[in-house]
């Protein structure tokens, strides 16, 4: 008998092997895909919750309505700062960033001396605040392009001004988180040029509070994501109405929030999510809440 076998049947053989040894094919699973999701950090600016209300009161709401963080304003105040604290922890919402309404009126870029000192000032006050709260990050709007002020001055002033901030930065272990505030500023207007902005500090204290929002008049964010990566540690939504040029209400714009909910997975982003919109009522928070859980964390 000869004992040359074909290639069909070398086939057959390999085919029926497994179930001759007990086997089924049906055994061997392909791996299970694991659905990715963002982290439930769901922030609140301050001045997004209800006019009116006490502040003990506004938080209550802020947590009953589902935000875990809040985002309050520096003050030069101890006695206000330390009623914001006693107020955060009686409501159970974690500080985890600090805005500065002085930003705008006080811009580290200014060509007049006392004004950025005044700036200076005012970003040393919101560090201070930071660690009384707890908070990991205060929010800089890093500089302002004006008619007398050159992009080139406002970036080396700026770079200058948050030097001298880095140290007491780094002491007390609260980093600053530089947003990209675009057609306003008229600074920083690409993520290739942001990101050379923070690495040039070379310091782990200086990272980016990527606002979703912002970037669209010049990009789209899920792009801005991608570059800025591990740079990024606060986020800021709101979203955008080209025909108004106006922002507006998670899901009313153009956004692409799946793109951008999906970057933000692709970076590893674990950080918080603040929603920065106009002030409302009770049941305007609570839909801003779930808005954030639909076009986000649930999705």
């Amino acid at each position: 008998m000869s004992i040359r076998r074909t290639r069909r049947d070398f086939l057959r053989a390999v085919v029926s092997a497994p179930a001759c040894a007990g086997f089924r094919l049906g055994t061997l699973q392909r791996p299970q895909r694991v659905e990715k999701k963002l982290h439930n950090n769901k922030g609140i600016r301050i001045n997004t919750l209800p006019k009116g209300l006490g502040t003990a009161d506004a938080l209550k709401l802020a947590v009953n309505s589902g935000f875990n963080q809040l985002e309050p304003f520096a003050t030069f105040d101890e006695h206000q700062a330390l009623a914001i604290k006693t107020a955060a922890k009686a409501a159970g919402i974690r500080i985890g960033s600090v805005a500065n309404a002085m930003n705008w009126k006080y811009p580290l870029s200014s060509s007049d001396p006392p004004v950025a000192k005044k700036g200076l000032e005012a970003q040393t006050a919101a560090l201070q605040n930071a660690h009384l709260w707890g908070a990991d990050a205060i929010l800089m709007i890093t500089a302002v392009v004006t008619p007398t002020v050159s992009y080139r001055d406002a970036w080396a002033r700026s770079r200058r001004q948050i030097e001298q901030l880095l140290p007491l930065a780094e002491k007390l272990r609260v980093v600053i988180a530089l947003e990209e505030v675009c057609e306003a500023s008229k600074f920083l207007l690409s993520p290739l040029e942001f990101v050379r902005y923070i690495d040039d500090f070379k310091s782990p204290y200086v990272k980016a509070y990527f606002d979703v929002g912002n970037v669209m008049p010049v990009g789209y964010p899920q792009d801005w994501i991608h570059v800025l990566a591990e740079r990024i540690v606060k986020v800021h939504l709101k979203d955008w109405n080209p025909k108004t040029r106006q922002m507006v209400d998670l899901g009313d714009g153009v956004v692409d929030w799946r793109a951008v909910r999906q970057a933000f997975i692709d970076v590893g982003y674990t950080g918080t999510f603040t929603a920065e919109l106009p002030a409302g009522n009770a049941a305007y928070l609570r839909d801003l809440s779930k808005r954030i859980d639909r076009l986000l964390l649930e999705s």
